[in-house]
């Protein structure tokens, strides 16, 4: 089976993430935002994705990385990301903070 082609996120703010799926188990995966920084994955993100599909029903199962990443479709990625968290905590020697993935407006 071949390797995937790697998928990227572009956010609002023109950051491309890569988008890679780790630690998949027999009904969930971690779908992870590389920020294309690389220096640290002090500004990754994170969030997890549930199958209900045959293998969540045997714990000796495990998804394919390269399937999930397969059937995760441009609109499937931004919801994703727009509930993604942190990596990392917040620093409080002064180092760049991790930002909300969606910039809230406030209406009036």
């Amino acid at each position: 089976m071949a390797k995937q082609k790697p998928k990227t996120h572009t956010a609002p703010d023109g950051t491309s993430w890569l988008v890679t799926v780790q630690s998949p188990g027999s009904s969930n995966a971690i779908i992870m935002f590389r920020h294309p920084d690389g220096r640290s994955s002090r500004l990754d993100r994170y969030n997890w994705i549930i199958s209900h599909g045959p293998e969540s029903r045997s714990v000796t199962s495990r998804l394919s990385p390269d399937k999930i990443l397969e059937q995760l479709d441009a609109g499937t990625i931004t919801r994703l990301f727009q509930r993604s968290m942190p990596v990392s905590r917040r620093d409080p020697i002064g180092a760049p903070e991790p930002a909300p993935a969606v910039e809230h407006s406030s209406r009036d």
